[in-house]
C-alpha cells in the first residue's frame, strides 16, 4: 500500500508542484489549501505524514499542529512544517510544539524526498521500539538475565546511607526493608519489598547516592544487576522507563500517605495500617484472615514509634480479637476490621 501525505499549503503553485513530485513517486497525496480542511482531510484519511505551511489564513500551521497533537488518532503523526520564513525563532517554536521537522521554501526535491524518508525511518524505528516495548515483562526479564543471583541471609544488610550506587536489585525469594536511621538510634522503614520486586532503583535514577538504607528481613535471593546494564536498559528500553517511572510515582505516593500518617494518624491507627502494610506485602492469603511474621523492632520501625509502645498496641489488638500472636508470628483475624479502625 502507498504511503500517504497530506500537503496543507495555501499557495497553489507551491501546493500543487509538491503533490505532483510525490504522486510520481508513488506515494498518495492529499492537498488543503486552508488549516482547518487540512485537519478534517487528516482525521478522515490518518495520512503517513503530514506537510504544513505555517503562514496561512484562518488556522495557521501552529493551530493544525495543536489539534492534531490533541487527538490521539493524529497525535503520533509526523509532522513537516514548510514555510518561507527562516527565522531561527518560527522553526524553534514549531519544535518545541512537537513538529518533527521543517523545510524551508523553496526547497528541491531531494530535500523533499530526504525529509520524508527521514520521519519514515524514524517512525519505524519507534514502531518496532513500540512493539518491543508491549512485551514488558520479555524486556524486564532480559534485564534480570544481566545480572548475578546471591543468597543473602536473615538480617543482612545490602546497602548503606550514603554508599554510591553500583546494582539494581531484584528479590527472587525474601523479603527487604529500607528505612532510615537516626542518631539516637532510632529507625524508620520507608519501604518493603518481597518476590518480584524490583529495588535500590531511586538513587541509580536519581543519580545520587544512596539516601536510605537497605536490609533482608528473611533469608533472601536476590539478583543484583549492574548499574551500567539498568542505564542501558533504561535509556533504550520504553518498557523499563515506562515501568520505573510507575515504580517511582507510586513511591513517592507511598511516602507522603506515610508523611501524613505520621502527622496527623494516631499510634493505634498508625499500628493497624502497619499490619496491613506487611499483609498486603508478604501474605498470599486472600482471606480476611492471615499469618504475618515480623519483629516488634521491624513493626515499630514502620509505625515510626517506639518498640515499647508497639508491644502495647499489639496487646490491645489481641484483647479486642483482632489479632492473636506467637513469637513473632501474628495472626490478623480480621483485616477488615483493622483497616476500619478509627483514630
Amino acid at each position: 500500500m502507498n504511503k500517504k501525505v497530506l500537503i496543507i499549503e495555501d499557495n497553489d503553485d507551491i501546493r500543487e508542484s509538491t503533490a505532483e513530485v510525490l504522486d510520481l513517486a508513488g506515494y498518495e497525496t492529499f492537498t488543503a489549501k486552508h488549516g482547518k480542511v487540512g485537519v478534517d482531510l487528516a482525521l478522515k484519511h490518518l495520512p503517513d505524514i503530514i506537510l504544513c505551511d505555517i503562514m496561512m489564513p484562518e488556522l495557521d500551521g501552529y493551530g493544525v499542529l495543536y489539534l492534531l497533537n490533541k487527538n490521539p488518532k493524529t497525535a503520533s503523526i509526523p509532522f513537516i512544517f514548510i514555510t518561507a520564513k527562516s527565522e531561527r525563532a518560527d522553526m524553534r517554536k514549531g519544535m518545541e510544539m512537537g513538529a518533527d521537522d521543517y523545510l524551508t521554501k523553496p526547497f528541491d526535491d531531494v530535500e523533499l524526498f530526504k525529509a520524508i524518508e527521514s520521519r519514515f525511518r524514524k517512525k519505524q524505528q519507534t514502531s518496532g521500539f513500540g512493539t518491543n516495548a508491549g512485551n514488558t515483562e520479555a524486556v524486564l526479564e532480559e534485564l534480570r538475565k544481566k545480572g548475578r543471583s546471591k543468597p543473602i541471609g536473615n538480617k543482612q544488610i545490602i546497602y548503606v546511607e550514603g554508599d554510591e550506587p553500583t546494582h539494581l536489585y531484584f528479590i527472587i525469594k525474601g523479603q527487604v526493608k529500607t528505612y532510615k536511621r537516626f542518631k539516637d538510634g532510632r529507625e524508620l522503614s520507608s519501604n518493603l519489598y518481597h518476590d518480584g520486586d524490583f529495588f535500590g532503583y531511586e538513587s541509580l535514577c536519581n543519580g545520587e547516592l544512596y539516601s536510605d538504607n537497605a536490609a533482608t528481613l528473611i533469608e533472601s535471593e536476590i539478583i543484583q544487576i549492574p548499574k551500567i546494564d539498568f542505564m542501558e536498559y533504561l535509556l533504550n528500553h520504553q518498557a523499563v522507563s515506562k515501568t520505573f517511572i510507575g515504580l517511582l510515582s507510586g513511591n513517592i505516593r507511598d511516602k507522603g500517605k506515610q508523611m501524613l500518617q505520621l502527622a496527623y494518624s494516631s499510634v493505634r491507627k498508625r499500628v493497624a495500617e502497619a499490619l496491613l502494610q506487611v499483609a498486603t506485602k508478604f501474605s498470599n492469603d486472600t482471606s480476611d484472615g492471615c499469618t504475618i511474621r515480623i519483629s516488634r523492632d521491624d513493626l515499630a520501625a514502620l509505625v515510626g514509634t517506639a518498640s515499647e509502645t508497639v508491644s502495647r498496641m499489639l496487646a490491645d489488638f489481641k484483647d479486642e480479637k483482632l489479632i492473636d500472636k506467637t513469637g513473632n508470628a501474628i495472626n490478623i483475624l480480621s483485616l477488615e476490621r483493622l483497616k476500619n479502625i478509627k483514630q
